[in-house]
């Protein structure tokens, strides 16, 4: 499909937003509404708002403990989502779940996992599901580099690949996990490179344009869609977060990264940035424009706060309502 205007302009605004919501949350986490704590995803907007763009409204998506970008590129309400994070009644689980566990079964988002590469096979017994229903559906799973050292990538991978499942693995390789440098913990850094031991297709590509992100992701999706079995697209990105959680910047600070490095990125590489002046130089976007667009990302933000801050905590008493299935199993 080639991208429109309208859909360029659209893919921004939802990085724009991503942007916003993700910059804003260390203040309320120093300011005590956000309990436990929270992973931003600021330097990952074109990975999240080009895979999502890339779906239709009926297919499935997995996520990670860093999905507040991947659930609003799928078009979440920023209100409901922001209550969830600050364990909030009118929050997408009702509070239970927090930043780490946000979902929106409306739009077929699934849910995410806390556990490292946890959705890895959640996903494909998602594709399997699509398949053995024959409802054409595709499952696209979101997870980071250091899941891909897990057991579950290999183990989720062979399977989805030996029963061809139309499932989708995208790699957010921001390059550390945790506080581990992938150069620490991966002998060959090409992630991608694994997908040939399960006989299926893998791509590398910049995770920092967000129209490669589209073009390859469609092109994956297309192809689970035939029948062809699964996809491993790894994404090089950045975490241009200062920290790898909200709580870990009281414990490791930035201390683990070489000096000058996220400044650099910031500089270099912030996907935001770099689609905001692709935009310009293609006559689709103005300054003007461009501010007028945050400017309405910032008021959605600010209409979402007061939303979560009046939102009721939640009761006691529904502690263990949607802990367990209904008897009979409806």
């Amino acid at each position: 499909m080639q991208l429109s205007k309208e859909d360029l302009l659209s893919m921004y605004r939802r990085m724009v937003a991503i942007r916003i919501f993700e910059m804003s949350l260390p203040r309320y986490f120093e300011e005590g509404y956000i309990v436990g704590t929270g992973h931003v995803s600021m330097g990952e907007e074109a990975v999240a708002v080009g895979a999502c763009h890339a779906l239709e409204e009926r297919d499935y998506i997995m996520s990670t403990h860093r999905a507040h970008g991947h659930v609003l590129a799928r078009g979440a309400d920023m209100r409901v989502i922001l209550a969830e994070v600050f364990g909030k009644a009118t929050g997408c689980t009702g509070g239970k779940g927090g930043s780490m566990h946000v979902s929106d079964f409306e739009r077929n988002f699934l849910g995410t996992s806390a556990i490292v590469g946890g959705g890895i096979t959640l996903a494909g017994g998602v594709g399997l599901a699509i398949k053995m229903r024959r409802s054409n559906q595709v499952c696209l799973d979101f997870f980071g580099d250091g899941a891909s050292n897990r057991g579950t990538f290999h183990e989720g991978l062979n399977l989805a690949a030996l029963w061809k499942v139309p499932t989708v693995f995208l790699c957010t390789n921001n390059q550390y996990a945790m506080t581990l440098p992938q150069s620490k913990g991966c002998a060959n850094l090409d992630i991608s490179a694994r997908a040939a031991a399960y006989n299926m297709p893998g791509y590398r590509i910049d995770g920092t344009d967000v129209i490669a992100v589209y073009e390859t992701v469609k092109a994956a999706v297309d192809r689970a869609r035939r029948g062809e079995g699964p996809s491993l697209i790894e994404c090089i990105t950045y975490r241009l977060s200062p920290e790898h959680s909200l709580r870990v910047a009281t414990v490791a600070g930035t201390e683990y990264r070489p000096k000058g490095e996220l400044e650099e990125w910031w500089q270099k590489y912030d996907p935001v940035k770099i689609f905001r002046e692709k935009l310009i130089a293609t006559g689709y976007l103005t300054e003007e424009g461009a501010k007028q667009i945050e400017a309405e990302a910032q008021r959605e933000f600010e209409e979402a706060v007061d939303f979560a801050i009046s939102s009721p905590e939640p009761s006691p008493e529904t502690a263990f309502e949607d802990i367990y299935a209904p008897e009979g199993g409806d």
